[in-house]
């Protein structure tokens, strides 16, 4: 358990030293096994490191590694009235979160977590085996800005280990902490409502989509009036009964009239969704709870796999009815899969896909084929399923969301080593450039710099 600076400098010394391969965890999650790889013999955990607080001395918010969403959320809202765009689940440890971007319910409002990062504190190894801490700024003329940048999106397990992020707003002024950040909202109102599949054969799902889409294409630029408005359309599989459509909003007195035009853009030329639900929550017991049942998990956890994709524009004919095919498919069980379709843009838009090196600034919805089992012996059928989906989807680019006119490759917070098995990808794109586009290069020598050793390494790491 790493409580300090010192400890952490300690025990990356010697895992150098008695060349054991190590990994990083801050108490959160990993969608993929990067820390718990076999081959890894020191898992170093950060999640004793919790402190938040204001420093005077870089007029900025510091939060250490191990502080998770959710205790962030609390402590900017209860001592300043303050947030960060960070992800939707509390329990998600900070530490290889910012890094990898950050995207949630404020995103399109607010754009990314990692647009906020003022500096970091890492635990770097040089190439002789010593480890020392570095804090890298946004300064440019920061000797480690290149290291402060490639913690906007580089992805975690990349560089080093993250100790402490300060947050301060590109240009905010001043000395007062309660100005050095967006303001957080007094309320979100939430809403839910579903469609039975029984009410939704081929046609209607093809209009179903069409409207979501549109709907997006529509009301993605920063600009708009629904930039304040997150949605989810869940299209679970046929089996489990139903579609769900749930949203966010922080439009305060006209979040409702903002809800209901939503559902009726998407409902147009369908039956109406039943089971409506609206209800308006102080913005932190929202974010400290959110969406209870999309969260929940079984007693002892479930066994996930995730394919990440963002899009530039809406499915095409070919791709709606590629999704109505395998979630209707008869011939297999696969209870949790599901199509999820989260709006995207907004703010997140308005940057340079160089200034971070998050590169995803054109997309205007995120995707995720998913599926989750709690049976061992349901991995295989459940993995073949996803797969096959994800790989039908984007089948007229290899398998995979290659960044073009249509789609903006994948985000790295949603790491999915798929892409770098070539009977997967069959795109002849690398999976660098999916996660990281031109970025990559940059990334590349900033890795070179700053782990010459290769320490910190996983299955999706960058090469330098």
């Amino acid at each position: 358990m790493i409580a300090s600076a010192e400890d952490a400098v300690a025990a990356v010394e010697a895992a150098v030293r008695e060349r054991r391969r190590f990994a990083v965890t801050s108490g959160g999650h990993c969608l993929e096994n990067f820390v718990s790889d076999a081959e890894v013999r020191v898992i170093l955990d950060v999640s004793p490191m919790k402190r938040i607080d204001y420093d005077a001395a870089r007029r900025a918010i510091v939060v250490e590694a191990g502080a998770t969403v959710g205790d962030v959320f609390r402590a900017l809202f209860e001592r300043w009235g303050t947030v960060v765009p960070l992800g939707e689940y509390p329990a998600i440890g900070m530490g290889g979160h910012v890094v990898g971007g950050a995207f949630g319910f404020l995103c399109r409002q607010l754009g990314l977590a990692a647009d906020y990062l003022h500096a970091v504190e890492v635990v770097t190894v040089d190439a002789d085996g010593h480890a020392a801490t570095v804090v890298a700024t946004r300064d440019p003329a920061d000797p480690n800005h290149d290291l402060w940048w490639a913690h906007t999106g580089g992805g975690g397990g990349n560089f080093g280990v993250v100790l402490r992020y300060w947050f301060r707003a590109s240009g905010a002024l001043g000395d007062n902490p309660r100005r050095l950040l967006p303001p957080a909202p007094e309320s979100v109102t939430t809403f839910r409502a579903e469609w039975s599949w029984a009410d939704i054969g081929r046609s209607a799902f093809r209009r179903l989509l069409a409207n979501h889409g549109v709907w997006c294409e529509r009301n993605s630029g920063a600009d708009s009036p629904n930039a304040s408005l997150w949605t989810l359309l869940e299209l679970h599989r046929e089996q489990f009964g139903k579609i769900v459509v749930r949203g966010v909003s922080t439009a305060s007195a006209a979040a409702e009239r903002q809800a209901n035009e939503h559902l009726a853009a998407l409902a147009d030329g369908l039956p109406a969704p039943q089971g409506r639900e609206l209800a308006r929550l102080p913005w932190l017991e929202f974010a400290l709870n959110p969406f209870p049942d999309l969260f929940a998990g079984p007693p002892g956890g479930v066994s996930v796999k995730v394919k990440d994709a963002l899009l530039k524009r809406r499915f095409t004919d070919r791709q709606m009815e590629t999704a109505y095919d395998h979630l209707t498919r008869r011939d297999t069980d696969v209870m949790g899969g599901m199509l999820g379709l989260a709006t995207y843009g907004g703010r997140i838009n308005t940057v340079a896909a160089d200034a971070t090196a998050s590169p995803q600034r054109a997309a205007i919805l995120d995707i995720a084929c998913t599926t989750g089992w709690l049976d061992p012996a349901d991995e295989a059928k459940n993995l073949a399923w996803v797969r096959a989906l994800y790989r039908d989807l984007f089948a007229d680019t290899g398998g995979v969301p290659v960044p073009a006119d249509a789609y903006d490759g994948a985000l790295i917070n949603h790491p999915d080593s798929d892409l770098a098995d070539p009977s997967l990808n069959t795109s002849g794109v690398p999976w660098p450039v999916l996660y990281y586009q031109g970025n990559y290069a940059r990334l590349q020598r900033t890795k070179a710099r700053w782990d010459p050793r290769n320490v910190f390494r996983h299955a999706l790491s960058i090469r330098g």
